[in-house]
């Protein structure tokens, strides 16, 4: 039986997550953004809290970590490469590691760029990943910690997910980053298409999450380096993958 996942919005921007292994009754919180709206799913769905799974040690990723773990008595599982600057920490994964909600396996993939220690989960069973500031829709996070290659090969993994994966990311960026794929990836139709649908659901306040690995494929600047029409556009035909992304990075943080 695949998981039940509650999506909601933290802060101004954030998104919180809340994943329910219906079977063992356990549940996942996904990053800990700000307290009350956290409370708020927790007592609408009535599920309890088990485990905190933080993807970064950014504060509005981590905010309320100590607020939920006094209140619930959980576990926050956290990356090692990280460890030190995450409150409450009582597990750290690395790559490969496995995590269990239930009968639910959730494999970490290390994918470091936007922090030096980023990870994201994924769940086979149920066709979930949690990819956080690693991959947006329409988008990726900035580079604050690391060099383009290595977001570079992040991505790299993420895209190499089943296309049916459905992905919840960190934030609600997504009209932005629609308004910049355009402007690199102008001749794409998929792309027109979703952000037109992309317009239209910020306009009524609706969530554009989630995605999926396969639309993102298809609509994704970030993921698509290889793409004829997006390197001619570029004047980088003859251009390595991985300059490609790096000059795409380069002008959505001068967008």
């Amino acid at each position: 039986m695949p998981v039940e996942i509650e999506q909601f919005m933290c802060r101004s921007d954030n998104f919180g997550v809340l994943v329910h292994d219906p079977k063992s009754g356990q549940t996942a919180i996904i990053d800990a953004p700000e307290e009350a709206p956290i409370l708020a799913a927790i007592e609408r769905t009535g599920w309890t809290p088990t485990m905190i799974l933080i993807t970064h040690h950014h504060a509005d990723h981590v905010e309320a970590n100590l607020a939920l773990k006094d209140r619930f008595k959980l576990r926050i599982i956290g990356p090692k490469a990280e460890e030190a600057k995450i409150p409450g920490i009582d597990k750290t994964v690395a790559q490969g590691s496995v995590i269990r909600l239930g009968d639910e396996k959730i494999e970490v993939i290390e994918t470091p760029g936007h922090t030096a220690g980023h990870v994201s989960y994924h769940l086979p069973a149920s066709k979930v990943a949690f990819t956080a500031d690693t991959l947006f829709a329409l988008g990726c996070g900035r580079l604050f910690e690391c060099k383009p290659p290595v977001m570079y090969d992040s991505l790299k993994k993420l895209a190499a997910l089943p296309a049916e994966t459905v992905v919840y990311c960190g934030h609600e960026y997504t009209l932005a980053n629609a308004r910049f794929a355009l402007t690199v990836d102008p001749t794409n139709s998929a792309l027109k298409e979703r952000a037109a649908k992309i317009e239209a659901l910020r306009a009524d306040d609706k969530p554009t999450l989630p995605t999926t690995i396969g639309e993102e494929l298809s609509t994704n600047p970030f993921l698509r380096w290889h793409d004829p029409a997006i390197r001619k556009h570029l004047g980088m035909e003859k251009a390595t993958d991985a300059e490609v992304f790096a000059e795409i990075r380069k002008r959505k943080d001068n967008f």
